[in-house]
């Protein structure tokens, strides 16, 4: 990639709507195209399904097969879009935001640069992993 190319940040948030606690990071993704990040809402919404309550499982088929064509709409629009069900007082939303993706720069030697100790650890993020509260 020698310059920024368009494409879509995609991510899954979880919600307990019943604890009062915020949304909850679960996956994330990038896509260089609407069809992939439509994909990806629509793979998940099919494995997830069987597993949903009968009002969660009735919400992802019907944007499967219906609703979804207004989020592909927006998409191909570079318009962001959300997706959401609730399954047993969870709120499972995914986000979808047209973005461009910049390149990075590429080490050529084997020395960091001064700057590098410059910046403090993040607290890592485990993604795909319960919350343990």
């Amino acid at each position: 990639m020698t310059g920024p190319v368009r494409g879509y940040w995609c991510e899954c948030w979880t919600e307990d709507l019943g604890s009062g606690q915020p949304p909850a990071l679960r996956a994330a993704f990038d896509a260089y195209s609407a069809p992939q990040a439509d994909r990806w809402v629509a793979v998940t919404l099919r494995t997830i399904s069987p597993a949903l309550d009968s009002d969660a499982s009735a919400q992802a088929w019907a944007w499967l097969y219906g609703d979804g064509i207004k989020t592909r709409r927006a998409l191909l629009r570079a318009e962001p879009c959300t997706v959401s069900v609730t399954h047993a007082g969870t709120r499972i939303t995914w986000t979808i935001r047209p973005v461009l993706f910049l390149p990075l720069s590429h080490r050529q030697s084997a020395e960091l640069p001064p700057c590098a100790n410059d910046f403090k650890r993040h607290r890592s993020i485990h993604i795909n992993s319960p919350d343990p509260h």
